[in-house]
């Protein structure tokens, strides 16, 4: 299979200009279409009115009172209307059987019937010339003899050569007007596109020249309001970036101080045990490195359990109901062998058996398993130690309980630090790490972590608050 090719980004500033400039033209090619046809409507509407008044002229001097059909032409008008319109006119005067006809007697007749009182308009040719004709029919009054029901056609026409030229000039003017403000605007359009940009350029700029390690928010107060959203986005992107990064710098600063020394001390131990000749000598060497491997694979597990339980709380991992006395019982089981190499009691008590907590199972587990591995190395050997579960009104409890020294007030007041070990465990085995894991898993889960002596002894417990009545677990 041929790999897919990465689709090609497109240029917001190009797809802007694409959109906006050709839709600008077609509008305005379509305002200059609708414009010219006005402007051809009102011009032949204004010259149409001309030839209404020079026919209206016309038939107001048409007489039939001498029994035939007679009109006194009003030279001096058809004259004045000649230079109002400057084109040349022709008129003509007919009766409708067309025994009658004065003027220029081959200008076209109408090819609709004409209804008396109501001039109509149409072109035609004329002497080779294209003539705008209006005609307008009216009855005889007194009619003629033997024509009773007869009527008069009185017709006017113009060259409408004047006519279209001033159309031609009118709509050129109107093009060239309409040319000039597409061209403005979209000049106006593209420098205004490439300035309402500019922010984002600066913008890439900056980003361009960052330092790698550089994972500061973005300040960029002058971009527009429709792109920050977009920055604070790529803000919290780059927040929990840099949470991730101090997070993974942090976990490799505590690897490499925790193993350094132990495998420093495995390295001479072995050393030792290679140059001895006395056979008891070297045993002895190799169960001190048994035992410094074992200090070393806890701390590198607690570690890594401290690694994954801070990644979970900032993946947000989602909740989900936890049955916590099976929790309990696998957890006594996993532990069981400790307890008994020091021939310790290891017991469940007042086991709620419905009790259940909103919360990552194996986080949960994670967190017992640290506080009974802690009880088990600090409580001497033929202790006893107690997991509990118990429901309160308004808290479910999962307690870890010991025969042990206790802890000081200041050990309890400073629990959950990494690397730290309270008064009990100066000599012992330990890298400080399981109440720190334990502190950051109850964090997540909305939990206390609540520490009393109980003399002997101490007890350690998880406190999980339950939601108040009505809201959402």
């Amino acid at each position: 299979m041929h790999p897919t090719k990465p689709a090609r980004a497109h240029s917001l500033r190009a797809l802007l200009l694409w959109i906006l400039i050709p839709a600008q033209v077609a509008v305005l090619s379509l305002a200059l279409w609708y414009s010219s046809h006005q402007l051809h409507t009102q011009i032949d509407l204004a010259y149409d009115r001309s030839l209404v008044g020079a026919l209206r002229a016309i038939n107001h001097n048409i007489s039939t009172d001498s029994g035939g059909l007679s009109v006194e032409l009003p030279y001096l008008m058809l004259e004045f209307f000649e230079l109002t319109a400057d084109n040349t006119v022709y008129y003509r005067i007919l009766t409708e059987d067309l025994l009658a006809d004065i003027g220029n007697q081959q200008l076209p007749l109408p090819d609709e019937a004409l209804v008396s009182g109501v001039p109509v308009f149409y072109d035609r040719s004329y002497l080779g010339t294209s003539v705008r004709i209006a005609a307008m029919a009216r009855p005889m009054n007194p009619p003629l003899a033997g024509q009773p029901d007869g009527r008069v056609i009185v017709m006017v026409g113009e060259d409408r050569t004047g006519r279209d030229a001033v159309i031609r000039d009118s709509m050129l003017r109107s093009v060239v007007r309409d040319v000039v403000e597409v061209l403005v605007s979209s000049a106006l359009i593209f420098f205004g596109v490439l300035i309402g940009l500019r922010p984002l350029t600066r913008l890439y700029r900056k980003l361009k020249t960052r330092r790698s390690d550089d994972l500061s928010p973005i300040l960029a107060p002058e971009l527009p309001r429709e792109v920050q959203p977009l920055v604070n986005a790529v803000n919290q992107h780059v927040a929990r970036h840099a949470r991730q990064a101090r997070r993974q710098r942090q976990f490799l600063d505590d690897a490499s101080h925790q193993l350094r020394t132990p495998l420093a001390v495995l390295n001479t131990q072995l050393d030792y045990a290679l140059r001895e000749p006395d056979p008891a000598e070297a045993r002895t060497a190799l169960l001190a490195m048994r035992r410094g491997l074992d200090q070393a694979q806890r701390t590198a597990a607690q570690l890594l359990a401290l690694a994954r339980a801070q990644e979970s709380e900032a993946q947000a991992e989602p909740h989900r109901a936890v049955a916590l006395t099976p929790l309990a019982q696998d957890v006594i089981r996993q532990m069981y062998g400790l307890a008994r190499q020091k021939h310790q009691t290891l017991a469940l008590e007042g086991a709620e058996l419905d009790a259940q907590v909103k919360g990552a199972d194996w986080l949960l587990r994670e967190a017992l398993q640290n506080l009974t591995d802690n009880a088990i190395q600090y409580t001497p050997v033929g202790g006893t130690i107690t997991l509990g579960i118990q429901r309160t009104a308004d808290a479910v409890i999962l307690a870890v309980q010991d025969t042990g020294p206790g802890m000081s007030e200041a050990d309890i007041r400073k629990a959950g630090r990494r690397f730290r070990r309270g008064q009990a465990g100066k000599g012992s085995h330990g890298a400080g790490l399981g109440l720190a894991i334990v502190h950051t898993i109850l964090l997540q889960h909305r939990g206390q972590l609540r520490i009393r002596n109980t003399h002997p002894g101490c007890e350690v417990a998880l406190v999980f608050p339950l939601p108040e009545p009505g809201t959402a677990a």
